[in-house]
C-alpha cells in the first residue's frame, strides 16, 4: 500500500512514496542516481550465499559512470533521512544474458542495501519501484529475472503479482534464472 507524490522538473524527477507497513510508514524517495549514492552502492556487501550481488570493486570508477549515465535509468531509493536503502534500474541492464526478452515487458531489478535484508521491506519497496516505473515509463507489463538460488526474492516478486514465464541457465556459469512477468 502506497500513496504518491511526484515533483515536477525537467527529465527525470524527484517521487516520492509513502510505503504503509504495518508497524510504521515510511516516505521513499526514487532521484537519478547520483555520484555519492552509486560510491555507496559500490560498497555493499552481501553475505556469502549472496555474493554475486556484490560490485566488483576493481572497476570503481567504470561502474559509478554506468550507474549516474541517465540513459542507464537507474535509481536511488532513500529514507525519510534522505539514507540510500535501495535502488532501482528499469531496461535491458535487468536483464540477463541467456533469457528470451522478445515478449514486451519493461525489465526491472534493483537491490536492497544488505544491512535491510530480511526485515520484510522488500515487497513495499517493489510496489513502491513498480509505481515509479508505471509513472516513467508506462509499461504494459514489468519483467524481472532473479536467480532461483535467491527464494527471498522469488518470493517477494510472486507476493507483488509477479507469475513466472520461464527459466534458463547462464551460459558463463550454468546459475538458474526465473524469468516472471507483472502485468499492469
Amino acid at each position: 500500500m502506497y500513496t504518491s507524490q511526484a515533483y515536477g522538473c525537467a527529465g527525470y524527477c524527484k517521487y516520492c512514496l509513502e510505503v504503509d507497513r504495518s508497524e510504521s510508514p515510511m516516505r521513499v524517495t526514487f532521484l537519478p542516481m547520483s555520484e555519492e549514492f552509486a560510491r555507496q552502492l559500490m560498497t555493499w556487501q552481501y553475505d556469502e550465499s549472496y555474493a554475486m550481488y556484490n560490485i566488483d570493486s576493481e572497476s570503481l570508477e567504470e561502474a559509478v559512470s554506468f550507474f549516474v549515465d541517465p540513459s542507464n535509468h537507474y535509481f536511488s531509493v532513500t529514507d525519510d533521512q534522505g539514507d540510500l536503502i535501495a535502488f532501482r534500474c528499469f531496461g535491458d541492464d535487468a536483464q540477463v544474458p541467456g533469457g528470451d526478452y522478445s515478449e514486451e515487458a519493461l525489465d526491472t531489478g534493483g537491490g536492497l542495501r544488505p544491512d535491510l535484508t530480511g526485515r520484510g521491506l522488500g515487497l513495499s519497496i517493489l510496489q513502491a519501484g513498480l509505481a515509479f516505473g508505471e509513472r516513467m515509463f508506462r509499461p504494459n507489463a514489468f519483467r524481472v529475472t532473479v536467480a532461483t538460488f535467491n527464494t527471498r526474492a522469488l518470493k517477494v516478486c510472486k507476493r507483488a503479482a509477479f507469475e513466472e514465464t520461464q527459466r534458463f541457465r547462464r551460459a558463463s556459469d550454468g546459475l538458474e534464472f526465473s524469468v516472471l512477468v507483472h502485468q499492469t
